[in-house]
């Protein structure tokens, strides 16, 4: 398995890097290679300023290099200008990456953090699948938010085609998964009986697909009311470490829309999130 890592080469990226718990996650998955992606903004000049922030910031790749390569990870490095979610795409791309990794740090929109215009663009655009991996300031470091990342899934679906291709993903993270929860929330104008017994029909034969092909536990839910508030709710209720969604798909102009519950989950929630776009690949 293959996957793009971009980093701003900053302190928080490299405490992700760092977390045994989440190399472990990765290499339970079946990632071998990674690529780490940094790329240098169009607005930084070019010339001899700008040819020397590559040298530095090939050396500064040089550390984080090393981490995944005494965990037994092959590694290359890429050092890019442009813009950064254009780049970091079309390195995934090109790479054919199973997955690209970036990580949102804070929550605050005092903070101006939420996602983070990077990996909020990487988000929208994307054409393989994405996660997100959560970093939280603590005092003067920072640290992983979930440090399993893929320990406990929450699956939410609306059982739409989109939905069904994420939640194919999931088997792909057998190794480091132990439970699965499935959710599928009603909105506030379907209250009757009948709705209700179909979605927990439809979640129970999802979760017998996944009992049999992954062997592990799995719980189904069916909620009512926002489905923004009720997918959080339940990230909180069951302990989740990564939400698992899929996003919409193009547009006319070309481009994946995150959609507004994914974009919600995603700036709003204090979890991990693996999305999910309709171009993504097969397994190799």
């Amino acid at each position: 398995m293959r996957i793009v890592f971009a980093t701003d080469l900053s302190d928080a990226n490299e405490v992700a890097m760092r977390s045994r718990t989440c190399l472990e996650c990765l290499d339970n998955i079946g990632v071998t290679e990674v690529h780490l992606v940094t790329v240098i903004p169009d607005n930084v000049s070019s010339g001899l300023p700008g040819m020397e922030m590559v040298t530095d910031r090939n050396e500064a790749l040089r550390t984080q290099r090393e981490i995944f390569e005494s965990e037994g990870f092959t590694v290359e490095t890429h050092v890019a200008r442009g813009t950064p979610h254009r780049r970091i795409n079309g390195f995934a791309e090109r790479l054919r990456a199973d997955m690209i990794v970036v990580g949102s740090r804070g929550q605050s929109p005092l903070e101006n953090r939420l996602i983070g215009s990077t990996a909020r663009n990487v988000a929208r655009t994307a054409v393989r699948p994405l996660l997100v991996e959560r970093i939280a300031k603590e005092g003067s470091t920072h640290a992983v938010v979930k440090e399993h990342l893929f320990q406990d899934v929450l699956f939410a679906t609306d059982f739409s085609s989109n939905a069904r291709r994420a939640f194919e993903f999931i088997p792909r993270l057998q190794g480091a998964t132990q439970r699965a929860t499935l959710l599928h929330v009603r909105g506030h104008e379907q209250t009757d009986d009948d709705s209700e017994r179909t979605a927990r029909d439809r979640l129970a034969e999802l979760a017998d697909e996944l009992e049999t092909t992954m062997g592990i536990e799995t719980s189904t839910s069916v909620r009512s009311g926002g489905v923004v508030d009720e997918i959080l709710a339940e990230e909180t209720r069951v302990g989740a470490t990564v939400t698992v969604l899929g996003t919409r798909g193009r547009s006319r102009l070309r481009r994946l829309l995150l959609g507004s519950t994914s974009e919600s989950i995603v700036a709003q929630g204090n979890n991990n999130v693996l999305l999910v776009p309709p171009a993504s690949t097969t397994p190799r």
